[in-house]
C-alpha cells in the first residue's frame, strides 16, 4: 500500500495544530510528539506538520518563507460546494488568510486561503456527473 506524506514547516506548532483541527483534521498521535504533527488528510494521505527546528533535520539549505514565495499548492477535495465555503469560512476565522478568488467553473467550484505559516491551501468540489465517478 502507497502512502503520501506531505510535510510542511511550521513556526508554532500548537497555532498549526489547532488551525487544522478547527478545519475538522485529525492527528494521528503516534507519530506526533511537542515537534510533530501528523494530520490525516485520508486513509493513506497525511501531512507531517514539522516545527522548523524538526524540519531542519531533513533539509539542507534555508526554509522558505511562505508569505513571500509560494511553494506549493496543496488541494484536498471536498464532498459539497457548501463544504468549500464552510472550509475556507473555517480557515479564515481560525486566523487563515484569503488567497485567490473563488473558483467557479460550474463542474468545479474551489476556494483557497494560506494557513498561519503563509501555506497555500484549495478546497475543491468537483461535480460527479463532470468526472465520471
Amino acid at each position: 500500500m502507497r502512502m503520501i506524506f506531505v510535510n510542511l514547516p511550521v513556526k508554532d506548532l500548537t497555532v498549526s495544530r489547532a488551525f487544522f483541527g478547527t478545519l475538522g483534521f485529525s492527528f494521528n498521535p503516534n507519530f506526533s510528539n511537542d515537534e510533530a504533527a501528523c494530520m490525516i488528510v485520508a486513509e493513506n494521505i497525511f501531512v507531517m506538520l514539522l516545527a522548523e527546528r524538526r524540519f531542519r533535520d531533513f533539509i539542507t539549505g534555508p526554509i522558505s518563507d511562505a508569505h513571500a514565495a509560494t511553494e506549493v499548492l496543496t488541494c484536498v477535495s471536498v464532498e459539497s460546494r457548501a463544504a468549500v465555503d464552510t472550509m475556507l469560512a473555517q480557515a479564515l476565522a481560525a486566523g487563515g488568510r484569503p488567497w485567490q478568488p473563488l473558483m467557479d467553473h460550474g463542474f468545479m467550484y474551489a476556494c483557497s486561503f494560506q494557513d498561519p505559516d503563509g501555506h497555500v491551501w484549495e478546497a475543491v468540489y468537483m461535480d460527479p456527473a463532470a468526472t465520471g465517478d
